[in-house]
Protein backbone atom coordinates (compact mmCIF):
# COMPACT_ATOMS: atom_id res chain seq x y z
CA UNK A 1 0.00 0.00 0.00
CA UNK A 2 1.26 3.47 -0.82
CA UNK A 3 0.79 6.85 0.76
CA UNK A 4 -1.08 9.33 -1.40
CA UNK A 5 1.33 12.10 -2.35
CA UNK A 6 -1.29 14.83 -2.17
CA UNK A 7 -2.37 13.78 1.31
CA UNK A 8 1.18 13.93 2.61
CA UNK A 9 1.91 17.34 1.10
CA UNK A 10 -1.26 18.75 2.63
CA UNK A 11 -0.46 17.33 6.05
CA UNK A 12 3.27 17.97 6.35
CA UNK A 13 4.42 19.92 3.34
CA UNK A 14 7.73 18.16 2.66
CA UNK A 15 8.25 15.47 0.04
CA UNK A 16 11.34 14.35 -1.84
CA UNK A 17 11.54 11.66 -4.52
CA UNK A 18 14.78 9.74 -4.95
CA UNK A 19 15.20 7.69 -8.12
CA UNK A 20 17.92 5.50 -9.51
CA UNK A 21 19.77 7.22 -12.30
CA UNK A 22 19.90 4.00 -14.29
CA UNK A 23 16.41 2.65 -13.67
CA UNK A 24 13.44 3.92 -15.62
CA UNK A 25 9.97 4.17 -14.15
CA UNK A 26 8.86 1.55 -16.65
CA UNK A 27 11.16 -0.94 -14.91
CA UNK A 28 9.67 -0.27 -11.46
CA UNK A 29 7.18 -2.66 -9.85
CA UNK A 30 3.55 -1.98 -10.64
CA UNK A 31 2.83 -0.86 -7.07
CA UNK A 32 5.11 2.19 -7.35
CA UNK A 33 8.09 3.43 -5.37
CA UNK A 34 9.17 2.43 -1.88
CA UNK A 35 7.68 5.06 0.45
CA UNK A 36 9.82 5.94 3.48
CA UNK A 37 8.58 8.22 6.24
CA UNK A 38 11.16 9.84 8.46
CA UNK A 39 10.28 11.50 11.74
CA UNK A 40 13.71 13.13 11.74
CA UNK A 41 12.35 16.00 9.70
CA UNK A 42 15.16 18.53 10.17
CA UNK A 43 16.36 19.65 6.71
CA UNK A 44 19.95 18.43 7.14
CA UNK A 45 18.79 15.00 8.31
CA UNK A 46 16.24 14.71 5.50
CA UNK A 47 19.02 15.57 3.03
CA UNK A 48 21.20 12.81 4.49
CA UNK A 49 18.40 10.26 4.13
CA UNK A 50 17.73 11.44 0.57
CA UNK A 51 21.38 10.83 -0.32
CA UNK A 52 21.37 7.39 1.25
CA UNK A 53 18.09 6.54 -0.47
CA UNK A 54 19.65 7.56 -3.79
CA UNK A 55 22.59 5.23 -3.17
CA UNK A 56 20.22 2.40 -2.28
CA UNK A 57 18.12 3.11 -5.37
CA UNK A 58 21.16 2.96 -7.61
CA UNK A 59 22.34 -0.37 -6.20
CA UNK A 60 18.93 -2.03 -5.76
CA UNK A 61 17.09 -0.61 -8.76
CA UNK A 62 14.20 0.41 -6.52
CA UNK A 63 12.69 3.86 -6.60
CA UNK A 64 12.43 5.46 -3.15
CA UNK A 65 10.17 8.29 -2.05
CA UNK A 66 11.30 10.02 1.16
CA UNK A 67 8.63 11.84 3.15
CA UNK A 68 9.50 14.04 6.13
CA UNK A 69 6.86 13.77 8.85
CA UNK A 70 6.47 16.25 11.69
CA UNK A 71 6.62 14.15 14.83
CA UNK A 72 3.67 16.05 16.31
CA UNK A 73 1.53 14.96 13.35
CA UNK A 74 2.69 11.34 13.28
CA UNK A 75 -0.23 9.84 15.17
CA UNK A 76 -2.86 11.73 13.18
CA UNK A 77 -1.21 10.87 9.89
CA UNK A 78 -0.85 7.24 10.94
CA UNK A 79 -4.53 6.98 11.83
CA UNK A 80 -5.70 8.66 8.63
CA UNK A 81 -3.33 6.60 6.48
CA UNK A 82 -4.48 3.36 8.09
CA UNK A 83 -8.15 4.29 7.65
CA UNK A 84 -7.54 4.97 3.98
CA UNK A 85 -5.50 1.79 3.56
CA UNK A 86 -2.43 3.81 2.64
CA UNK A 87 0.63 3.33 4.82
CA UNK A 88 4.31 3.80 3.99
CA UNK A 89 6.64 0.87 3.48
CA UNK A 90 9.15 2.02 6.09
CA UNK A 91 9.07 4.45 9.02
CA UNK A 92 12.42 5.76 10.21
CA UNK A 93 13.35 7.75 13.30
CA UNK A 94 10.30 6.38 15.11
CA UNK A 95 10.57 5.93 18.87
CA UNK A 96 9.23 2.96 20.80
CA UNK A 97 5.99 4.75 21.66
CA UNK A 98 5.47 5.33 17.94
CA UNK A 99 6.13 1.64 17.32
CA UNK A 100 3.60 0.93 20.05
CA UNK A 101 1.04 3.07 18.23
CA UNK A 102 1.53 0.86 15.18
CA UNK A 103 1.24 -2.29 17.27
CA UNK A 104 -1.86 -1.06 19.11
CA UNK A 105 -3.60 -0.84 15.74
CA UNK A 106 -2.10 -4.10 14.45
CA UNK A 107 -0.19 -2.19 11.78
CA UNK A 108 3.39 -3.35 12.41
CA UNK A 109 5.02 -6.23 10.53
CA UNK A 110 7.06 -7.92 13.25
CA UNK A 111 8.10 -10.73 10.92
CA UNK A 112 9.74 -8.23 8.56
CA UNK A 113 11.62 -6.61 11.46
CA UNK A 114 12.83 -10.02 12.62
CA UNK A 115 13.93 -10.81 9.08
CA UNK A 116 16.18 -7.75 9.09
CA UNK A 117 17.63 -8.59 12.50
CA UNK A 118 18.29 -12.19 11.47
CA UNK A 119 20.01 -11.08 8.26
CA UNK A 120 22.28 -8.66 10.11
CA UNK A 121 22.83 -10.93 13.11
CA UNK A 122 21.00 -10.45 16.41
CA UNK A 123 24.32 -10.69 18.28
CA UNK A 124 25.56 -7.56 16.47
CA UNK A 125 22.94 -5.44 18.28
CA UNK A 126 22.96 -4.13 21.82
CA UNK A 127 20.89 -6.87 23.49
CA UNK A 128 18.79 -4.48 25.53
CA UNK A 129 17.81 -2.50 22.44
CA UNK A 130 16.29 -5.62 20.91
CA UNK A 131 14.46 -6.39 24.15
CA UNK A 132 13.05 -2.87 24.28
CA UNK A 133 11.89 -3.11 20.66
CA UNK A 134 10.02 -6.35 21.39
CA UNK A 135 6.27 -6.57 22.02
CA UNK A 136 4.83 -9.82 23.37
CA UNK A 137 8.20 -11.45 22.88
CA UNK A 138 8.60 -10.54 19.19
CA UNK A 139 10.94 -7.90 17.78
CA UNK A 140 8.56 -5.31 16.32
CA UNK A 141 11.07 -2.80 14.91
CA UNK A 142 14.77 -2.67 14.12
CA UNK A 143 16.70 -0.64 16.74
CA UNK A 144 18.80 2.08 15.13
CA UNK A 145 20.16 4.53 17.69
CA UNK A 146 19.46 6.20 21.03
CA UNK A 147 19.64 9.59 22.69
CA UNK A 148 19.58 10.44 26.36
CA UNK A 149 17.90 13.27 28.19
CA UNK A 150 20.35 15.53 30.00
CA UNK A 151 20.07 18.10 32.76
CA UNK A 152 22.44 20.85 31.68
CA UNK A 153 23.50 23.54 34.11
CA UNK A 154 25.77 26.57 34.25
CA UNK A 155 28.82 25.19 36.00
CA UNK A 156 30.32 28.67 36.36
CA UNK A 157 27.23 29.98 38.16
CA UNK A 158 27.01 26.92 40.39
CA UNK A 159 30.68 27.23 41.34
CA UNK A 160 30.32 30.93 42.10
CA UNK A 161 27.31 30.23 44.34
CA UNK A 162 28.92 27.22 46.03
CA UNK A 163 26.17 24.89 44.81
CA UNK A 164 26.42 21.13 44.40
CA UNK A 165 25.88 19.61 40.96
CA UNK A 166 22.12 19.09 40.41
CA UNK A 167 22.06 15.31 40.62
CA UNK A 168 19.26 14.94 43.20
CA UNK A 169 15.77 16.37 43.70
CA UNK A 170 16.99 18.46 46.63
CA UNK A 171 20.01 19.80 44.76
CA UNK A 172 17.89 20.77 41.74
CA UNK A 173 15.39 22.68 43.88
CA UNK A 174 18.10 24.36 45.93
CA UNK A 175 19.89 25.54 42.80
CA UNK A 176 16.70 26.73 41.13
CA UNK A 177 15.81 28.81 44.18
CA UNK A 178 19.32 30.22 44.62
CA UNK A 179 19.90 31.19 40.99
CA UNK A 180 16.42 32.25 39.88
CA UNK A 181 16.33 35.95 39.11
CA UNK A 182 20.12 36.33 39.24
CA UNK A 183 21.05 38.73 36.42
CA UNK A 184 17.58 38.18 35.00
CA UNK A 185 18.03 34.42 34.55
CA UNK A 186 15.44 31.77 35.28
CA UNK A 187 16.51 29.11 37.72
CA UNK A 188 15.20 26.38 35.44
CA UNK A 189 13.56 25.89 32.05
CA UNK A 190 11.78 22.75 30.88
CA UNK A 191 9.02 21.57 28.58
CA UNK A 192 5.38 22.25 29.34
CA UNK A 193 4.02 21.05 25.98
CA UNK A 194 5.17 17.45 26.45
CA UNK A 195 6.01 15.25 29.43
CA UNK A 196 9.63 14.40 28.60
CA UNK A 197 11.22 16.66 31.26
CA UNK A 198 8.68 15.56 33.87
CA UNK A 199 9.42 11.95 32.95
CA UNK A 200 13.14 12.64 33.30
CA UNK A 201 12.63 13.49 36.97
CA UNK A 202 9.84 10.97 37.56
CA UNK A 203 11.91 7.96 36.54
CA UNK A 204 14.47 8.96 39.17
CA UNK A 205 11.73 8.59 41.79
CA UNK A 206 10.54 5.22 40.47
CA UNK A 207 7.35 6.86 39.23
CA UNK A 208 5.93 4.58 36.54
CA UNK A 209 2.80 4.83 34.40
CA UNK A 210 2.23 1.10 34.82
CA UNK A 211 3.77 -1.65 36.91
CA UNK A 212 4.97 -5.03 35.71
CA UNK A 213 1.40 -6.36 35.94
CA UNK A 214 0.16 -3.56 33.64
CA UNK A 215 -1.70 -1.86 36.49
CA UNK A 216 -1.73 1.93 36.09
CA UNK A 217 0.35 3.49 38.87
CA UNK A 218 0.69 7.11 37.76
CA UNK A 219 -1.26 8.21 40.84
CA UNK A 220 1.25 6.60 43.23
CA UNK A 221 2.96 8.61 45.96
CA UNK A 222 6.18 8.59 43.95
CA UNK A 223 4.41 10.12 40.96
CA UNK A 224 2.62 12.73 43.05
CA UNK A 225 6.00 13.79 44.44
CA UNK A 226 7.41 13.98 40.91
CA UNK A 227 4.49 16.08 39.68
CA UNK A 228 4.99 18.35 42.70
CA UNK A 229 8.70 18.80 42.00
CA UNK A 230 8.13 19.69 38.37
CA UNK A 231 5.23 21.98 39.21
CA UNK A 232 7.43 23.92 41.62
CA UNK A 233 10.24 24.23 39.09
CA UNK A 234 7.92 25.51 36.38
CA UNK A 235 5.66 27.79 38.41
CA UNK A 236 8.22 29.20 40.86
CA UNK A 237 11.59 29.27 39.14
CA UNK A 238 11.00 29.31 35.38
CA UNK A 239 9.89 31.69 32.62
CA UNK A 240 6.28 32.60 31.96
CA UNK A 241 4.14 30.90 29.34
CA UNK A 242 4.30 27.62 27.49
CA UNK A 243 7.72 26.14 26.92
CA UNK A 244 8.51 23.84 24.02
CA UNK A 245 11.85 22.44 22.82
CA UNK A 246 12.55 25.52 20.68
CA UNK A 247 11.93 28.00 23.48
CA UNK A 248 13.82 25.98 26.12
CA UNK A 249 16.84 25.68 23.86
CA UNK A 250 16.72 29.35 22.88
CA UNK A 251 16.52 30.49 26.50
CA UNK A 252 19.54 28.44 27.56
CA UNK A 253 21.56 29.40 24.47
CA UNK A 254 20.86 33.05 25.27
CA UNK A 255 22.19 32.63 28.81
CA UNK A 256 18.70 33.06 30.22
CA UNK A 257 18.57 29.97 32.44
CA UNK A 258 20.77 28.32 35.03
CA UNK A 259 19.43 24.83 34.28
CA UNK A 260 17.49 23.10 31.53
CA UNK A 261 16.37 19.62 30.59
CA UNK A 262 16.94 18.72 26.95
CA UNK A 263 18.08 15.84 24.78
CA UNK A 264 21.76 15.18 24.12
CA UNK A 265 21.21 16.71 20.67
CA UNK A 266 21.87 20.10 22.30
CA UNK A 267 25.52 19.37 22.99
CA UNK A 268 26.82 20.47 19.58
CA UNK A 269 24.66 23.59 19.71
CA UNK A 270 26.19 24.63 23.05
CA UNK A 271 29.58 24.36 21.37
CA UNK A 272 28.62 26.77 18.59
CA UNK A 273 28.78 24.14 15.86
CA UNK A 274 25.46 25.04 14.21
CA UNK A 275 25.00 28.32 12.36
CA UNK A 276 21.21 28.15 12.70
CA UNK A 277 21.35 27.64 16.48
CA UNK A 278 24.21 29.86 17.58
CA UNK A 279 24.69 30.56 21.31
CA UNK A 280 23.74 34.18 21.97
CA UNK A 281 24.70 34.62 25.63
CA UNK A 282 26.63 37.84 26.40
CA UNK A 283 29.90 35.92 26.74
CA UNK A 284 29.28 33.92 23.54
CA UNK A 285 30.09 36.82 21.21
CA UNK A 286 33.77 36.55 22.12
CA UNK A 287 33.74 32.75 22.46
CA UNK A 288 31.00 30.77 20.64
CA UNK A 289 31.94 27.70 22.70
CA UNK A 290 31.56 29.53 26.03
CA UNK A 291 28.42 27.64 27.05
CA UNK A 292 29.90 24.23 26.28
CA UNK A 293 32.96 25.10 28.35
CA UNK A 294 30.82 26.34 31.24
CA UNK A 295 28.00 23.78 31.17
CA UNK A 296 27.84 20.72 33.37
CA UNK A 297 25.96 17.67 32.10
CA UNK A 298 23.95 15.30 34.30
CA UNK A 299 22.43 12.20 32.74
CA UNK A 300 21.24 10.29 35.82
CA UNK A 301 19.11 11.92 38.53
CA UNK A 302 18.66 10.47 42.02
CA UNK A 303 15.25 10.62 43.67
CA UNK A 304 14.41 11.16 47.36
CA UNK A 305 14.59 7.45 48.20
CA UNK A 306 17.87 6.87 46.37
CA UNK A 307 16.35 5.54 43.17
CA UNK A 308 18.19 6.53 39.98
CA UNK A 309 16.70 7.13 36.54
CA UNK A 310 17.83 8.20 33.11
CA UNK A 311 15.22 9.09 30.53
CA UNK A 312 15.94 8.78 26.83
CA UNK A 313 14.58 7.43 23.60
CA UNK A 314 15.51 4.65 21.23
CA UNK A 315 14.72 5.33 17.59
CA UNK A 316 13.97 2.51 15.21
CA UNK A 317 13.10 1.44 11.69
CA UNK A 318 9.55 0.09 11.57
CA UNK A 319 7.99 -1.80 8.67
CA UNK A 320 4.18 -1.52 8.55
CA UNK A 321 1.91 -4.32 7.38
CA UNK A 322 1.52 -4.88 3.64
CA UNK A 323 4.84 -3.15 2.92
CA UNK A 324 6.79 -3.88 -0.24
CA UNK A 325 9.32 -6.74 0.11
CA UNK A 326 11.96 -4.13 -0.74
CA UNK A 327 11.33 -2.53 2.66
CA UNK A 328 13.40 -5.26 4.30
CA UNK A 329 16.26 -4.62 1.87
CA UNK A 330 16.13 -0.87 2.51
CA UNK A 331 16.27 -1.22 6.29
CA UNK A 332 19.12 -3.74 5.99
CA UNK A 333 20.99 -1.18 3.89
CA UNK A 334 20.38 1.62 6.40
CA UNK A 335 21.72 -0.61 9.18
CA UNK A 336 24.82 -1.69 7.27
CA UNK A 337 26.24 0.20 4.27
CA UNK A 338 24.38 3.37 5.16
CA UNK A 339 24.65 3.10 8.95
CA UNK A 340 27.75 5.17 9.66
CA UNK A 341 26.51 8.04 7.48
CA UNK A 342 23.15 7.91 9.30
CA UNK A 343 24.83 8.13 12.71
CA UNK A 344 27.32 10.76 11.61
CA UNK A 345 24.64 13.33 10.78
CA UNK A 346 24.11 13.93 14.54
CA UNK A 347 26.32 11.65 16.65
CA UNK A 348 25.60 13.60 19.85
CA UNK A 349 22.08 12.17 19.75
CA UNK A 350 22.55 9.00 17.71
CA UNK A 351 24.41 6.43 19.76
CA UNK A 352 24.45 3.15 17.80
CA UNK A 353 22.20 0.28 18.82
CA UNK A 354 24.00 -1.97 16.38
CA UNK A 355 27.49 -2.32 17.82
CA UNK A 356 29.29 -3.76 14.81
CA UNK A 357 29.32 -6.67 12.39
CA UNK A 358 30.07 -10.36 12.79
CA UNK A 359 33.62 -9.74 11.53
CA UNK A 360 34.14 -6.50 13.47
CA UNK A 361 31.96 -6.60 16.59
CA UNK A 362 32.80 -3.02 17.68
CA UNK A 363 32.97 -1.39 14.25
CA UNK A 364 30.07 1.04 14.65
CA UNK A 365 30.73 1.91 18.30
CA UNK A 366 34.37 2.72 17.55
CA UNK A 367 33.39 4.74 14.47
CA UNK A 368 30.81 6.67 16.52
CA UNK A 369 33.39 7.76 19.09
CA UNK A 370 35.51 9.29 16.34
CA UNK A 371 32.65 11.15 14.63
CA UNK A 372 32.52 14.95 14.57
CA UNK A 373 29.33 16.73 15.62
CA UNK A 374 27.87 19.89 14.13
CA UNK A 375 26.49 20.99 10.80
CA UNK A 376 28.35 23.90 9.18
CA UNK A 377 31.27 23.56 11.62
CA UNK A 378 32.24 20.12 12.82
CA UNK A 379 34.33 18.93 15.74
CA UNK A 380 34.31 15.92 18.07
CA UNK A 381 32.41 16.42 21.33
CA UNK A 382 35.58 15.44 23.18
CA UNK A 383 36.98 18.86 22.23
CA UNK A 384 34.41 20.48 24.54
CA UNK A 385 33.26 17.95 27.13
CA UNK A 386 35.13 15.74 29.63
CA UNK A 387 35.53 12.02 29.09
CA UNK A 388 32.91 11.15 31.71
CA UNK A 389 30.24 13.04 29.72
CA UNK A 390 31.18 11.23 26.49
CA UNK A 391 31.16 7.90 28.32
CA UNK A 392 27.72 8.63 29.80
CA UNK A 393 26.34 9.44 26.36
CA UNK A 394 27.97 6.33 24.88
CA UNK A 395 26.40 4.07 27.51
CA UNK A 396 22.90 5.49 27.07
CA UNK A 397 21.45 2.51 25.12
CA UNK A 398 21.99 0.36 28.21
CA UNK A 399 20.82 2.96 30.74
CA UNK A 400 17.82 4.87 29.40
CA UNK A 401 14.23 3.98 30.15
CA UNK A 402 10.76 5.26 29.27
CA UNK A 403 7.34 5.09 30.80
CA UNK A 404 5.59 1.87 29.83
CA UNK A 405 8.33 0.53 27.57
CA UNK A 406 10.24 -1.43 30.19
CA UNK A 407 6.95 -3.01 31.32
CA UNK A 408 6.10 -4.18 27.79
CA UNK A 409 3.31 -1.64 27.42
CA UNK A 410 4.41 0.15 24.23
CA UNK A 411 0.94 -0.33 22.65
CA UNK A 412 -0.70 1.42 25.62
CA UNK A 413 1.78 4.30 25.46
CA UNK A 414 1.16 4.53 21.73
CA UNK A 415 -2.58 4.54 22.30
CA UNK A 416 -2.43 7.61 24.57
CA UNK A 417 -0.66 9.70 21.92
CA UNK A 418 -3.94 11.07 20.60
CA UNK A 419 -5.46 12.26 23.88
CA UNK A 420 -2.21 13.20 25.67
CA UNK A 421 -3.71 12.81 29.18
CA UNK A 422 -0.41 13.46 30.98
CA UNK A 423 0.22 16.72 29.13
CA UNK A 424 -3.35 17.84 29.77
CA UNK A 425 -2.99 17.15 33.48
CA UNK A 426 0.33 19.01 33.55
CA UNK A 427 -1.27 22.01 31.84
CA UNK A 428 -4.11 22.11 34.35
CA UNK A 429 -1.61 21.83 37.19
CA UNK A 430 0.57 24.67 35.92
CA UNK A 431 -2.55 26.82 35.55
CA UNK A 432 -3.35 26.22 39.21
CA UNK A 433 -6.63 24.40 38.62
CA UNK A 434 -5.24 21.07 39.85
CA UNK A 435 -2.91 20.15 42.69
CA UNK A 436 -0.07 17.76 41.83
CA UNK A 437 -2.04 14.94 43.46
CA UNK A 438 -5.15 15.79 41.44
CA UNK A 439 -3.11 16.06 38.24
CA UNK A 440 -1.54 12.63 38.75
CA UNK A 441 -4.97 11.15 39.52
CA UNK A 442 -6.60 12.76 36.49
CA UNK A 443 -3.90 11.44 34.17
CA UNK A 444 -3.99 7.98 35.73
CA UNK A 445 -7.78 7.71 35.41
CA UNK A 446 -7.65 8.78 31.76
CA UNK A 447 -4.97 6.18 31.02
CA UNK A 448 -7.03 3.47 32.73
CA UNK A 449 -9.95 4.38 30.47
CA UNK A 450 -7.74 4.13 27.38
CA UNK A 451 -6.32 0.84 28.64
CA UNK A 452 -9.84 -0.57 29.06
CA UNK A 453 -10.66 0.36 25.47
CA UNK A 454 -7.72 -1.76 24.24
CA UNK A 455 -8.91 -4.93 26.01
Amino acid sequence: MKLKRSAVIAAIGVTAVIMSGCTSSAEQPDDGPLTVWTLESQPDRVATLENLAAEFAESAGTEVEVVAVDEAQYNQLLVSGAAAGELPDVIGGVDLVGVGALAANELVDAEAAQQVVDALGADTFEERSLERASIDGAVSAVPSDSWTSVLIYRQDLFDAAGLDAPTTYDDVLAAAEALDGQDGRAGFVGFTDNHEALEHFALANDCQVVDDDAEVTLDSEQCVDSFALYNELITEYSVDGEQDPNSVRATYLAGGAAMAVFSSFILDELAGLRADLTPSCPECAADPAFLAKNTGVVTTITGPDGTEGQYGKQTNWAIPVDASPAAVDFVEYMMSDGYEAWLAMAPEGKVPNRLGTADEPREYVDAWRAMASGVETKAPLSDFYPAEVIDAIASSPTQISEWGIEQGQAPLMGAILGEQPIVQAMSDMFAGSLTPEQAATQAADAIRSIQDSLR
